[in-house]
Formats: C-alpha cells, sequence, structure tokens
C-alpha cells in the first residue's frame, strides 16, 4: 500500500471515530443573549470514567437512552451559578475531571445557561425554583428505576446552591448529600429557610463561604459551614475595581478552587470550629463552646489560606511564658528556617497579653509546612512608636505542630528587645506532659 493510500485511510478512520463520539458541549451563549435576556431551558450532561472529555445529554424521559447511564453507580449533580455574559464556567471540565478521578460516579453537570444569562439578575433569581422543579422531576425518575437517594451528592456554586436546597426540600430532605459553594446572597439574605438552602434539605449539608460581603451568604446554610479566611477578602483578590470584573468575582469564585484542592488532596486546610470569625482569631478553647454548637446543630468552622495554590496553611501553637514583672501587650513575629526553605507568620489581629509566669497561647499560620525545623527567629512589636522600646524576658517558647503528631520545639531564657529579631536553634521540648 503507498503512503498516500495509507495516510487517507487513517484520515478516513478518524473522521469516522469522530462522527460515531458525537460529543455534546455545555451551552456557549454570548453577552448579547444576557442583554436581551433567556428563558429557562435545562440540559442534563452526563460525564463518566469512559465518556470523561465526551459529554453526553440526558434523556429527561427516557433514562435507558444512554448506556453509560448506570444508576448503580453514586451520582453527583454539579449546577452552576449566575451566568451574566452567557459563556459558561471556566472551571466545568476541571470539576469533572477531579470528581471522576476520585471516584466512579455520574456526573451530571446540570446546564441552565439559558435562565442563568440574564443581565436581570432578579429574573434568574426566578428561574431557580423552575430549574429546582425540573431537576426534582428527573430525580424522582431515577428512583423509579433503581437509583438510591442516598446515593446522590449535589454540588451547587452560587445561586446553583439554592437550586439544590429546593431539590432536596422537594424530595424531604432524604437525598445523600448537598455541598454549597459560597451560596449566593443577593436575594436570598433573610428569606426564611423554606426560601434557601438550609440543613433540613439533605442528609448532609456542608457550605464553603468566601464572599459573604459581597455576593455570598453570610449565616449558616448546613450542617457543617467552612469560613475561608473569615469568609470575606480573600488573599491574592484584588483590592480595587481598577482590577475590573476580577475583583467582583474573585472571592466568590475562591470556593470552587478551594474545593478543588481538597479533591486533589494535594494538601488540607485545618479548619477550627468557633462560635464567631472574631473567636476564632482570638484563639479561643473549642472546649468552651463545643456544647453550643453541638446544641444548635450547626458548626460553624475557620481557617485560614494562602494568597495561590496550594492554599492551605501550616497551623501551629506557640506558647509563650514570660517572667517581667510588668504585663506587657504586643504582638509576635515567627520565622522558621528549614533546608533553604523559610515560612513567616505575624500572629494576632491585634495585641496579646503577656504576663508573668502565665502561659499566653498564639495561633500561627505559615504559608510553607517545613519538615525540619532548623532554626526559628522570634521578633516582638508592640506598634507603639512614640513610647520607650521594652524587652520581653521569655521564660520558654514553645511551638506545637498541629497537623502532625511531631515532639513540640522549646527555647529556654530568652530575651526579646521590641523589633529587634532573635534567632536560635530550638530543641525538642523535655516536659512530659507537652
Amino acid at each position: 500500500m503507498s503512503l498516500w493510500r495509507y495516510l487517507t485511510l487513517l484520515l478516513a478512520i478518524a473522521v469516522y471515530i469522530r462522527k460515531a463520539e458525537k460529543c455534546d458541549h455545555r451551552v456557549d451563549l454570548q453577552l448579547g443573549h444576557a442583554i436581551i435576556g433567556t428563558t429557562l431551558k435545562m440540559k442534563l450532561l452526563l460525564f463518566t470514567r469512559d465518556t470523561i472529555h465526551c459529554g453526553s445529554f440526558l434523556s429527561h424521559s427516557n433514562l435507558s437512552a444512554d448506556p453509560n447511564f448506570n444508576l448503580s453507580r453514586p451520582t453527583t449533580f454539579v449546577i452552576h451559578g449566575y451566568r451574566p455574559t452567557g459563556s459558561p464556567p471556566n472551571w466545568a471540565d476541571q470539576i469533572t475531571e477531579l470528581l471522576l478521578a476520585r471516584k466512579d460516579l455520574n456526573v451530571i453537570y446540570v446546564d441552565w445557561n439559558y435562565g442563568a444569562a440574564n443581565l436581570n439578575y432578579f429574573k434568574v433569581v426566578e428561574n431557580t425554583r423552575k430549574a429546582a422543579h425540573n431537576l426534582t422531576a428527573f430525580v424522582k425518575k431515577m428512583q423509579e428505576h433503581g437509583a438510591s437517594l442516598n446515593d446522590i451528592h449535589m454540588i451547587g456554586i452560587s445561586l446553583g446552591a439554592h437550586i439544590s436546597g429546593f431539590v432536596g426540600a422537594n424530595l424531604n430532605g432524604t437525598i445523600g448529600r448537598i455541598t454549597a459553594l459560597d451560596p449566593a446572597g443577593p436575594k436570598f439574605t433573610g428569606t426564611a429557610p423554606k426560601d434557601r438552602l438550609d440543613p433540613t434539605d439533605a442528609l448532609f449539608v456542608d457550605a464553603l463561604h468566601t464572599d459573604i460581603d459581597a455576593l455570598g451568604y453570610r449565616e449558616a446554610v448546613g450542617h457543617i459551614d467552612f469560613y475561608a479566611n473569615g469568609g470575606t477578602d480573600q488573599p491574592g483578590c484584588p483590592k480595587t475595581i481598577f482590577s475590573g470584573s476580577t475583583y467582583f468575582k474573585c472571592d466568590h469564585q475562591r470556593s470552587v478552587y478551594l474545593f478543588f484542592e481538597s479533591l486533589k488532596h494535594t494538601c488540607s486546610s485545618r479548619t477550627f470550629p468557633c462560635a464567631s470569625y472574631t473567636d476564632f482569631l482570638d484563639g479561643y478553647d473549642i472546649d468552651k463552646w463545643k456544647d453550643v454548637l453541638l446544641r444548635m446543630g450547626q458548626t460553624k468552622t475557620f481557617f485560614f489560606t494562602n494568597r495561590k495554590s496550594p492554599f492551605c496553611m501550616t497551623n501551629y501553637r506557640l506558647d509563650v511564658v514570660i517572667w517581667n514583672e510588668e504585663v506587657h501587650w504586643g504582638y509576635i513575629t515567627v520565622k522558621l528556617h528549614g533546608n533553604g526553605t523559610d515560612a513567616v507568620a505575624k500572629i494576632g489581629h491585634r495585641a496579646s497579653e503577656f504576663k508573668k509566669y502565665t502561659e499566653t497561647a498564639l495561633f500561627a499560620n505559615f504559608d510553607t509546612d517545613l519538615l525540619s525545623v532548623k532554626k526559628m527567629s522570634l521578633m516582638f512589636s508592640t506598634g507603639n512608636v512614640f513610647k520607650p522600646k521594652y524587652k520581653l524576658r521569655v521564660l520558654r517558647v514553645r511551638l506545637t505542630h498541629l497537623e502532625r503528631n511531631d515532639r513540640p520545639l522549646c527555647r529556654y531564657d530568652l530575651i526579646l528587645a521590641e523589633d529587634k529579631e532573635v534567632t536560635f536553634s530550638p530543641l525538642p521540648c523535655q516536659e512530659s506532659n507537652f
């Protein structure tokens, strides 16, 4: 066979395979559609491990039409939010790939771009109820064909979180799980639980909040609610309107990328239950609040993140005991030095109290996790530029890793002159009751 005929045959085979593949794609609209306004049309796009890069639209009436839709597998629905420009989300492919890499599922992308693309946000909010009614009918059809509601997980982003809640409420809270990624706040804040997502909508509801002072919902909506950096002003996001559209959406979208990182397992962010973000910053003991949280039936947890991926930070507890006669107030900055790598943490959103022979517990967050700490630097400051400089006479400093069971590191008998960094080599603590 000549080279030309061989290449022609290969091309014909490629064309045939491409035609047979017949991939369906997410609805991609333009800004013009949003300006004119769109009416609701629902499309359900199925992805499995066999069709991870080639989705297919599911029939609402004939569930057996797609041989890849196996109802014996768990099913995860991904529901996007408001689309003011008409384009599909730029994270849509990634979330499908990450979910399927983790588990053998039916991943159904709920495409309601027709209905979500509209400059009139209030009209889009009205469409959330209609979208939920449509999706509820589909889930009921799944149940009729043998699917277990307990094996259904809905991941709702922004308005999609409330759609998930409406579906769950329509099914009397019997679906397995709802994950809300920065549930939408406008038009939902202050409403009754029946008019938004709430913990009764599924057997388990978890929510991640990243923009509670603008596009997101402030209060708890799940059995457990995670507040990244207090739920506002995410590190690395623009602070001024001169950054364009990113200024408006960066904090809101950060919830999606934090969720991605949890799926990747590249690193994990340890969260801390507390009654409020202020209490979390103050380092309140969870034992003081756990009974209250358990009685509430809802738990708020808080954590810090880095400016960019990997977002997870490393958490330490720093205990300081001084022997100054007078009480001192101030801040501690800690540096950890490893093999060519440093990690820095300035501790405290406000000045801490240091009192003679009294242990002051501080919460330190580092952007890098050093597997081996060779040296450690401390600096004490008061922030008072017009007052005399103080010296903090440290009887003992102890550094405890909160994610690993490493033996705490200690240093004894240390003088910290204000605004002067002191570097030393810490040693494993000798106390038997660390």
